[in-house]
């Protein structure tokens, strides 16, 4: 039963994504963050295999330790199912000995999941099949955001400026006019993936069919894109308090160093291959622009919550929108929180702030 005077919080983590691991530290560090005197958290893990389980409220078990993530396992606690019906709602723990208990009473879910089935829109319906609140973007954003294409496609019809890009569907190959607009290198990715997984950087047209084999490992539609030369900045959005329209942190600027060529995986979670600049050196007029396409891109994907932005401003100080997070990083050396906390807003009252408004918008 939920603790009087407290709002009791799913933390949802894990899940099949690649980006499991990473889910996994985000949670940890929000866990971290939680008042326990205004907060009951009920911690839920999602193994790579889509079971449900009551994990450990430690966030030092959710933490990377021998360059090693940490991952949810069937062993982590007693499986769940979540069952999308508001006139039961919730979630139910089956244990043998216990029978069904009902968690139907938690107020919020913090679905701190990142890639498929949980950023992507997946875990939004359910919740809101269940009209059970939660935190982040809505169905269509979190779907939209997600996918690559359509966030370009949309920004784009909004007058942000994207760089070029081909669309590969299954069974299509760039033409010869297609790598002639692009030129090398190019990045090839997937389009509806996260954390830099199933990226490569091509720097010869002979090295493109593994680069989108690899990406097609993850999903069937793969973007190309060209490279654009510029420096790479990050941009924290939030919905507005009280229904205000959104606001934009502070921005920051990522530098690869120590190996890296390019802020791949490695570079962003295992290595500390990176430095940072919060707020980023950059001409007024600049910063403006790119937190008005930020919130822009923010109110033309209809998001909601929160949002990390991401921008390439090339040497004669031109933006490009590179794409848009909808659960970005949690993780103690993720941009969003750092970035805001340099805008004032520190991480536990980030965190607080995203739960409340979760309810306000439930009208809770």
């Amino acid at each position: 039963m939920t603790t009087p005077g407290k709002t009791r919080v799913a933390i949802v983590f894990g899940g099949r994504s690649p980006e499991h691991g990473i889910s996994c530290v985000s949670a940890g560090s929000v866990l971290a963050a939680l008042d326990p005197d205004e907060f009951e958290v009920v911690p839920v893990g999602i193994t790579r295999q889509g079971q449900w389980v009551l994990a450990s409220g430690d966030p030092g078990q959710l933490a990377i330790a021998d360059r090693k993530l940490p991952e949810i396992t069937a062993g982590s606690g007693a499986e769940l199912v979540l069952r999308a019906d508001p006139a039961v709602g919730g979630l139910m723990v089956l244990d043998p000995a216990q029978g069904p208990v009902a968690l139907a009473d938690v107020d919020v879910v913090f679905p701190v999941l990142h890639g498929a089935y949980g950023e992507d829109g997946t875990i939004q319906g359910m919740l809101e099949m269940a009209d059970i609140p939660y935190v982040g973007a809505n169905v269509f954003a979190s779907a939209a955001a997600m996918d690559k294409e359509f966030t370009k496609k949309l920004c784009a019809a909004e007058g942000i400026p994207v760089g070029p890009y081909v669309v590969l569907r299954a069974g299509m190959t760039l033409t010869e006019e297609d790598k002639e607009r692009l030129g090398l290198p190019v990045f090839v990715k997937p389009s509806r993936a996260g954390s830099s997984f199933g990226i490569t950087k091509v720097d010869d047209w002979a090295q493109l069919d593994a680069a989108v084999a690899t990406a097609r490992e993850i999903d069937t539609k793969v973007l190309v894109e060209g490279a654009i030369v510029g420096r790479e900045i990050e941009c924290g959005v939030l919905e507005g308090e009280a229904g205000g329209a959104p606001e934009a942190s502070v921005l920051a600027e990522v530098r690869v160093v120590s190996g890296h060529d390019w802020y791949d995986f490695e570079a962003k979670y295992i290595d500390d291959a990176c430095e940072y600049d919060i707020p980023a050196n950059l001409p007024e007029h600049v910063t403006r622009q790119v937190r008005e396409y930020a919130t822009r891109a923010f109110t033309a994907l209809d998001c909601s919550g929160l949002a990390r932005a991401d921008f390439f401003v090339t040497p004669e100080l031109d933006v490009y929108l590179n794409e848009i997070n909808t659960m970005p990083g949690f993780t103690p050396t993720s941009m969003f929180p750092r970035m805001w906390a340099a805008s004032g807003l520190e991480y536990p009252k980030l965190v607080n702030r995203l739960i409340r408004t979760a309810l306000r918008r439930a009208g809770r």
